[in-house]
This record gives structure tokens, sequence and C-alpha cells, in this order.
């Protein structure tokens, strides 16, 4: 996961007040069991020391309805001087986050928005297309755009000679302009930062949809079924895209455990256990932070055995802090990207990283 807006929030010197819960409304009395959960949250939040202010504002955020589909959770990170970050889930959280700390407490967040993939759907066929842009729900597009033109005499002529040549013609550009548009649309939203784009309808018109791309990063993928006349419509359809989006995200978590297990196997480039994985951090050496959130919970990081050690305008630290929050933080101060695993992909330890240059292998684990 991209670490910008949780860099973005050190700025703040703290403490910080963080409230991870669900907000689903989709079972019977779903408003009375959200208050309930977010007074249960606002509760511990005073019980460990959060000013009333900031849990009021907390409280009056998390219980307005958001009118969203389920399942969904809200992530609000707030000091004294106000929220600094209010991110929608389409997750269903079980165990609610309430923490007033140093620093902001975004593991069980951040496991979540890992599953999330920003993607491109884009249907083309004769008829036109439509680009759709996906970023928080499969079932609620942010942006959906509607391109091409169907050409409005096809099937209704059916002569011969030069009058059914020409119609052959026409109709021939317009089912290409079709897909050319639709092209230059999905580049426009590509520019945004999607991971995938996911292409799907008529074979010939994906065909020339993929000829007529530019230089796109995302990776595409072309959908056999998905077109207007596709049994099961947009069920169908959704399936198989969600499909598509968790072999991405599984691919993309064993992608990082194989890199890690190589580079251990060579002894270079790689930081493993807490204390070395910190080390690593500070040097700004870290292209890819590996945390088992919850097992790395049940570490602690001493800044003063770590000179150079900060956490932006954060200053007055503990001389113990949560590793899990230390780690985060420090990653997203530097640019690293945090992926969440599980220890056992990491021989054991609760955290390594994937260093960006060469580092040989400490081999010590915390």
């Amino acid at each position: 996961m991209k670490t910008n807006s949780i860099a973005q929030l050190l700025e703040d010197p703290g403490p910080f007040a963080t409230v991870y819960v669900d907000v689903s409304r989709d079972i019977e009395d779903g408003r009375r069991v959200v208050e309930l959960a977010v007074r249960g949250a606002c509760d511990s939040l005073q019980e460990q020391g959060a000013p009333s202010s900031v849990c009021d504002e907390i409280r009056e955020l998390l219980t307005s309805n958001l009118h969203a589909e389920a399942p969904v959770s809200r992530a609000i990170v707030a000091t004294e001087r106000g929220v600094l970050l209010d991110e929608v889930s389409r997750a269903r959280t079980v165990h609610a986050t309430a923490a007033w700390a140093p620093l902001p407490d975004l593991g069980a967040w951040i496991t979540d928005e890992e599953t999330r993939v920003p993607f491109i759907l884009a249907l083309v066929d004769h008829e036109g297309g439509q680009v759709s842009v996906y970023r928080s729900s499969l079932r609620s597009a942010d942006v959906t755009e509607s391109v091409g033109s169907p050409d409005v005499h096809e099937h209704k002529f059916h002569g011969g000679g030069w009058s059914h040549l020409r119609f052959q013609h026409v109709a021939e550009n317009a089912w290409m302009r079709n897909a050319e548009e639709v092209a230059a649309e999905v580049e426009r939203h590509a520019r945004s930062g999607v991971e995938m784009i996911i292409l799907a309808g008529d074979l010939r018109s994906r065909s020339r949809v993929v000829e007529t791309l530019g230089d796109v990063r995302a990776e595409l993928v072309q959908l056999e079924s998905g077109g207007r006349a596709a049994d099961g419509g947009d069920d169908a359809l959704f399936q198989e895209v969600n499909g598509v989006l968790a072999r991405h995200v599984t691919a993309t978590k064993l992608a990082h455990v194989h890199a890690l297990r190589d580079r251990l196997g060579r002894g270079e480039s790689v930081a493993i256990g807490i204390s070395d994985v910190i080390d690593a951090l500070i040097r700004g050496q870290v292209d890819h932070l590996l945390i088992d959130v919850d097992r790395s919970r049940e570490f602690s990081v001493e800044p003063p055995h770590h000179p150079g050690l900060s956490f932006g305008a954060v200053k007055d630290l503990p001389e113990s802090i949560r590793a899990d929050l230390a780690l985060i933080a420090a990653a997203a101060l530097t640019a690293a990207d945090v992926n969440v695993t599980r220890a056992r992909t990491m021989g054991g330890a609760p955290a390594a990283a994937l260093l960006r240059w060469h580092q040989p292998a400490e081999g010590t684990r915390t």
C-alpha cells in the first residue's frame, strides 16, 4: 500500500486518536448497532486520555449515515487540531480499533486497504463502449463515461451491390472509431493511478482497443465474457471481475514473499526483524515493508536505541513505542510501501524489508 496519506498525518505533532469501525447498516436496526459500536470506541478513547472535544468530533462523523452499500468501514485519525484522515473501506471490520497514541494506529485499516485494487473496467463492442473507474466499491463506480456511438443503420440495410459495400465501409469505420475512443478514455483515466485495466466485450473490439492503447503502466486483463448479450448480465460480469481482482491481490503478496525468500537466500538487499528493519528505515533504504500487524503489536521500539529515528513533527515520544506504530510511521515518512503478510511467510519474524539497494542481511530477528 502507498503511504502518502499516512506521511501527511505526521505533519501534526500528535498525539493521535485513531478509530476504525464498521459502519455498515445492512442488518436489522443497523443504525442502532453502529451507534453502539461508535460509543464503545469513543469511550475507549476517553479512557486512554483523549480529550472530549476530539472524541465528540469523531463520534459525530462516525454516526452520520454515509448512504453507502455495505460492507463499509470508516477510518478516522484526529488530534486536538482537527480531523486529519477520514477514509471509507469496503470491508466489514470485526474488531474496532480505538487508540489514543503518540502515532496513528492504522494497521487494521491498511490490512483491509491492501485488498482494494483501483481499476478500470472497459466494455466495448460494435454498439459503443463504457469506461468505469472503481476505487472503493465493485458495485459502485466512481466515474463512468459512455463513449463511442452505435451505427444507426446496422442491421437495417439488407441490399446488395455498391450501396451494400458502402454501408459495410461506414459500419467498419464506426466500429473502429468506437474502439479508439474507448482506448483514449482508458488512457486518460489510467493516468490517475489505477493498478489494473479490465477489458470486456466483443473480441474484435477488444483487440482494436489493445492495439490503440498507448503506454499504460497498469496491468491489462481481458475477459472472455462480459458482452451485452452475456448470460447472467451484470452479476456474471462482476463475479468474473472479482475473481481477477482476487488473483491480482494474491499474486502481489506472493511476489513480495518470494522476493524476500530469494534475497534472504542470497543474503542481500533485505532486512529481517524489527530492529534491523527500523535501522534500514532510518537509512532510507526500505522499498517495501513487510509486516505482520498483529504479531508486531507484541513488540516495542525504543527510540534512544536507534539514533536518527524520527517521526516528522512528532517530537514528544515515550521511551518505548509499539512496534507496528513505529514501523508504519517510519515507512510512510521514507516513502516505503507497506505490505501486510504473516510472520510464517517471514520465517517467524514480525517484520522484514525489501531494500532499495544492496544491503547484506543482518540475520538478527526481533
